[in-house]
């Protein structure tokens, strides 16, 4: 099995976190993406006891964000309040990558919105850097501007981060969301030493949601081992998450679910 793979925690959204982390360990997957829900369900202190006592790694913790107070449920946020209190979160598990979704337009006015975005990275990234975790950008798909993320390519997400230490900010690349760019080798290139993080999954052909639309990798049109190749040949050697948001996995034992997507993986990925 590839030492790198990753089982992000949405990909089981029906296992509880004790549940997912004992189920790597299981299937010998040595890295899990945490999410803030899950972790908040199970307790910080005990979530990070789970870690350790199976030998568990934390690849990312999933998410911070929201600078712009739009989210996909209307309800306004204090996005750089809630992002303080996911990098304590992040630094309590060890997870040295916070994954953020920026938020999406505020007031009709899309360059003011990526403005509150640049503004508030500003204002957390010493924080973070302090506490050892480093903010990961997360572009997604344009049709997801609205409601969830301003930043929607590489290129836009890696202007921000260039403003800061690459220690202290860099990107997440997410096939899922940045497949489709003609620009995107060109755009990892140029995020060398930048790039935080690598999430793979395939899209579901037609579309049926753009949130849900996703699946295993093998299953839709993606290259993964060339975007894998383009990320490697930027620097990056860290762990590779396989993040699939899919109500028919979500639907089905945590079990069978790890079982096929550590076998996407190595037949498609690795």
């Amino acid at each position: 099995m590839d030492p790198r793979l990753s089982l992000n925690q949405i990909t089981t959204k029906a296992w509880s976190l004790p549940e997912a982390v004992a189920g790597c360990a299981a299937a010998g997957v040595g890295w899990i993406g945490l999410w803030r829900d899950k972790v908040a369900e199970t307790g910080v202190d005990e979530a990070a006891r789970v870690l350790k006592e199976h030998g568990v790694r934390v690849s990312s913790l999933c998410r911070g964000g929201f600078f712009t107070g739009v989210t996909p449920e209307g309800s306004p946020v204090d996005g750089v309040a809630q992002t303080r209190e996911a990098i304590d979160e992040a630094a309590a598990l060890g997870a040295d990558v916070l994954v953020l979704v920026v938020g999406g337009i505020a007031g009709n006015d899309l360059a003011a919105s990526r403005q509150r975005v640049a503004d508030a990275v500003g204002e957390l990234a010493p924080y973070a850097g302090e506490r050892g975790v480093r903010l990961g950008l997360e572009p997604l798909h344009p049709m997801q501007c609205a409601d969830r993320s301003v930043l929607s390519t590489v290129d836009q997400a890696l202007a921000v981060a260039r403003e800061h230490p690459a220690e202290q900010v860099g990107v997440i690349v997410d096939e899922f969301h940045v497949w489709w760019d003609p620009r995107i080798e060109e755009s990892i290139a140029a995020a060398a030493g930048r790039i935080a993080g690598f999430h793979v999954c395939d899209v579901l052909v037609p579309l049926p949601d753009p949130l849900l639309g996703r699946a295993l990798p093998g299953d839709g049109p993606i290259d993964h081992r060339h975007l894998r190749a383009c990320v490697e040949a930027a620097g990056y050697t860290g762990p590779i998450e396989v993040e699939v948001f899919n109500a028919g996995l979500w639907a089905r034992p945590g079990a069978e679910v790890l079982a096929e997507t550590v076998a996407a993986f190595e037949r498609h990925v690795a």
